[in-house]
């Protein structure tokens, strides 16, 4: 394992773009944590919370493909910048609110704007055009544990701090570990090296490279695939908190959970990005969404313990954003990497449709029936059709030419 990612300046860029991951995805999966404390100082009420975070869940996959093809033409640098500054106003400005609608601002629109600004599309784009094409599936892997690590290290620190200063004070210290982030952009400035950009279509148009894609059957399914991903995820980041203190378990087991997701996803997405060497891409995706139809299935027959929610966490955790080197593989492998951050980009804003009502149903849901059983068995459902969507994505057999 690491064995592509030796060269000095490689690395350098894969641990760049990882660190920037980890701050913006630790920041962002941590959002369900504020919302019991802050509907208790605010008297918002949950869906009036849950209706900011599912646009937020929607903003940040609108952003991608934007963020992505500014990327694309003008370099990742500036666009990584911007995001990171907007993320620490949206932050920043999150406690002076006392609406629902001045929320859906703060944190639908700012920090969920910056953060996927500053996040996948932009950041796996980067490193592939930067990077030979033989460590890109291990350098993707690695910068999607960044994130993951963001998650681990956020969610417990965050919870401490929301314990002790308050949720207000929770959100100006993320807004100030965003600024923090700024120096990592560095090394991930500059354009595109030629010798790792090649495509079979040089010359081709960035609104060229997206008609192909939009005209492409696999790039159909594997949205779809990608949908349902973002149903799940968001579904859980925003509401596990809540089913945790439905079982009548501290806050604390809900903040650990997310952590060991995070965790668990380290070694997922390093797995992931191992993986995708050795197996085609699109089995790997099929595997992942299967287990969690198991998985969840193995949650509802359990009796709702601490340490049920412990091993269900760290279930969750291995497949939870590993999705996303298979699923940038894909895409690399179908259309090139010229405009992979675009087109990826594409990918994760079906991804977060998925996302937005993920977390705004299961706001609904919490509202009307007291309890998320209906949104448990959606999640099953959607992933198994995740699971045999990916099956006949026309993908090339291992060792074949793959578009640079």
């Amino acid at each position: 394992m690491f064995r592509t990612l030796r060269r000095p300046d490689v690395m350098i860029i894969t641990l760049a773009a990882a660190g920037v991951l980890m701050v913006t995805m630790g920041i962002r999966q941590s959002m369900g944590l504020f919302i019991s404390p802050m509907n208790s100082t605010t008297g918002m009420g949950i869906t009036s919370i849950s209706l900011a975070l599912a646009v937020g869940q929607l903003t940040w996959g609108a952003i991608q493909p934007i963020a992505g093809a500014v990327a694309d033409r003008y370099g990742p640098g500036r666009v990584l910048v911007a995001g990171l500054i907007i993320l620490a106003l949206g932050c920043a400005l999150t406690p002076m609110i006392g609406s629902g609608f001045g929320l859906t601002v703060t944190i639908g629109l700012m920090a969920s704007m910056g953060s996927g600004a500053s996040s996948f599309s932009t950041l796996i784009g980067a490193a592939a055009n930067r990077i030979p094409n033989e460590s890109r599936g291990e350098a993707s892997g690695v910068i999607n544990a960044g994130g993951s690590f963001g998650q681990f290290v956020f969610a417990p620190v965050l919870q401490k701090l929301i314990q002790s200063i308050g949720w207000m004070g929770a959100m100006w210290a993320m807004a100030i570990t965003a600024l923090a982030t700024l120096p990592l952009v560095w090394r991930l400035r500059g354009a595109p090296s030629p010798a790792h950009t090649s495509t079979t279509h040089p010359q081709q148009r960035l609104g060229a490279a997206v008609s192909e894609a939009l005209n492409d059957r696999s790039y159909w399914l594997l949205n779809l695939g990608f949908f349902t991903c973002g149903f799940h995820i968001a579904f859980l980041v925003t509401h596990l908190p809540g089913e945790i203190d439905l079982c009548g378990l501290p806050p604390s087991v809900a903040s650990w959970s997310l952590a060991l997701i995070g965790l668990a996803n380290i070694f997922g997405s390093i797995y992931a990005g191992s993986a995708i060497s050795k197996y085609r891409s699109k089995y790997v995706l099929a595997m992942m969404y299967g287990s969690r139809v198991l998985l969840v299935a193995w949650y509802l027959m359990m009796p709702r313990t601490e340490w049920v929610f412990y091993v269900f966490a760290i279930g969750l955790g291995f497949t939870w954003l590993a999705t996303v080197p298979p699923t940038a593989s894909v895409v690399a492998k179908l259309f090139g990497t010229r405009y992979l951050a675009t087109l990826f980009g594409l990918t994760l804003l079906s991804h977060q449709i998925g996302g937005f009502l993920g977390a705004w149903l299961g706001g609904i849901a919490i509202s009307r029936f007291g309890d998320f059983t209906w949104m448990w068995y959606a999640d099953m459902v959607l992933a198994a059709i995740a699971a045999i969507a990916n099956l006949p994505i026309r993908e090339q057999p291992l060792g074949s030419a793959a578009r640079a």
